[in-house]
Formats: structure tokens, C-alpha cells, sequence
């Protein structure tokens, strides 16, 4: 136990190394040597080592009973590879193929990855795929942001207070904020700026679909 919570950051970053090298062994022989059965087994070690990070985050919560930067950098991790994380890999999926069979002369591509760059083209379809990114994003936005401001404010009634007043915001601190400490006051600040952008950009698509075709 000691051995955990005194390298817990050398232990996540040797897993991440280790999905890093599992990601790049799955590329190296589903895209060049054509073996798709083996570079399934390199997927199944990357959802071994994001399963392991979530358990050594809550291994080290339970013996700490503290929410600490660890366990937000790993929520993070895990909350992207099951959400945002799954729909990135497979766009670069089907990128590489694309590309990589070109540069060996051979189609990777099937008729169904035609079919999706095709509809892909469609200016409607382009703005309904991204109202239902932005509003899952705003989904998980919404119970992340809930959760740090749970962790630091003590009933619903201050929570509600920092709705109404937004003050806090121009302080620019966390002692005048909702978060518990400056680590998740980062954290939450961030999260929000990235979450105006993306929800701006996924709904110019609606707003301007004839721009983007």
C-alpha cells in the first residue's frame, strides 16, 4: 500500500507510457502488416491499463479520503477515453487507413468507411453529428463542474449563491471561488473556456451549415 500512494504518479505515467506503446503496436499491425486479429489484442491491453489507472485513482482516494490533483487527472483521462476519447479513435482509424493505404497501394478503406466519408460531406448531417457532441459535452460539463463544486462548498445554498453572483470570477482565486483549492479552481476555469470554444464551434455548424460542407 505504501509502495502506491508514495509512486502513484510514476505508476500512472508508466501506464500511460505503456497505452502509448499498446496504441502504437495496434496501428503498427492493423496498418502495415494487415493483422487485425492480433492488433485487437493491443486495444483489449490499452482498456486494461485505462481500467488499472481508474482503480489505483480509487485505491489512493479510499486510503487518503482525499480528492486530490491524482484523482482528477485521472477522472479526466477516464471520463475522455469512454465519452469524446472512443469517436476521436475512430476518426483516426479510418484517417490512417486512408492514408496508409495510399502510401501502400492498397484499399484499407471498406464500403462502409466510403459511406461515412460521403455523409460526412453532408452539411445537415454535419450539424445534427454536432449538436449531439456539444450536448453530450454539456451533459458531462455540467455533473464535472456540479461534482468540484461539491467538493467545495458545503450545502446548496452557497452553490446556488455562486450561480447568482459571479463575481468570484474576476477575483481570480479560489479562496473567492466554489472550488476547493486552486488545483481544481484551475481545473474548472480551463474545463470552462475549452467548453464555450468547443460549444461555439460544434454549433456554427447549425448556425452556418452552408459554410461547412
Amino acid at each position: 500500500m505504501t509502495f502506491f500512494l508514495n509512486y502513484q504518479w510514476e505508476i500512472f505515467i508508466l501506464a500511460e507510457i505503456l497505452s502509448l506503446i499498446s496504441l502504437l503496436l495496434f496501428g503498427f499491425f492493423r496498418y502495415f502488416l494487415g493483422r487485425k486479429h492480433v492488433s485487437f489484442i493491443f486495444i483489449v491491453i490499452f482498456l486494461v491499463f485505462l481500467i488499472l489507472e481508474a482503480l489505483l485513482g480509487l485505491f489512493i482516494y479510499t486510503h487518503t479520503g482525499e480528492f486530490s490533483t491524482f484523482q482528477i487527472v485521472i477522472t479526466i483521462f477516464v471520463i475522455y477515453a469512454c465519452t469524446f476519447g472512443i469517436f476521436d479513435f475512430l476518426r483516426l482509424d479510418r484517417w490512417m487507413r486512408r492514408k496508409i493505404g495510399k502510401f501502400r497501394n492498397v484499399e484499407l478503406l471498406t464500403e462502409k468507411d466510403y459511406a461515412i466519408l460521403e455523409r460526412n460531406k453532408n452539411p445537415k448531417y454535419l450539424a445534427k453529428k454536432y449538436r449531439i457532441s456539444a450536448s453530450v459535452h454539456l451533459l458531462v460539463f455540467l455533473l464535472g463542474q456540479s461534482f468540484l463544486w461539491f467538493i467545495g462548498t458545503s450545502d446548496l445554498t452557497e452553490m446556488v449563491s455562486y450561480l447568482t453572483d459571479f463575481s468570484w470570477v474576476e477575483a481570480g482565486t479560489a479562496a473567492n471561488s466554489p472550488y476547493a483549492n486552486e488545483t481544481m479552481y484551475a481545473i474548472g476555469m480551463l474545463w470552462g473556456v475549452i467548453f464555450i470554444i468547443d460549444f461555439i464551434y460544434s454549433m456554427s455548424y447549425t448556425v452556418f451549415p452552408s459554410e461547412k460542407s
